[in-house]
């Protein structure tokens, strides 16, 4: 059986602006930075290795364009096992949580979509 994730209603808060983002747990020095996939002020889509319990909380590190990061915490609201030969284990929809005014600020400026 296979469940369809999509349908003709978009109901998310937020737009989705394809912004060039990487993560990776935060506080993690070491790892592999993986490309966000999707993101927007009120969550983001990733890719991880590792299995990702629904409703659990995820401290992620973002990699902004400039070269900076910024740390935020995530709830896990979906998670997707991907085939053997895909890029990563699994495909994970976060909602951010807890974000401070600064961050969301920061996260802004990256968000503008390209008009040129």
């Amino acid at each position: 059986m296979t469940t369809q994730m999509t349908s003709n209603i978009d109901r998310r808060s937020f737009p989705r602006l394809q912004a060039p983002l990487y993560s990776r747990p935060a506080r993690m020095k070491i790892g592999e930075k993986k490309q966000v996939l999707d993101v927007s002020l009120g969550g983001a889509r990733i890719y991880s290795d590792e299995p990702q319990d629904v409703g659990s909380r995820l401290d992620l590190e973002l990699f902004l364009p400039d070269g900076s990061s910024l740390e935020c915490t995530a709830r896990i609201v979906w998670a997707v096992k991907l085939p053997k030969d895909a890029v990563a284990r699994f495909e994970v929809g976060l909602s951010f949580i807890d974000v401070p005014d600064e961050t969301l600020e920061r996260l802004k400026t990256v968000l503008v979509a390209d008009e040129t």
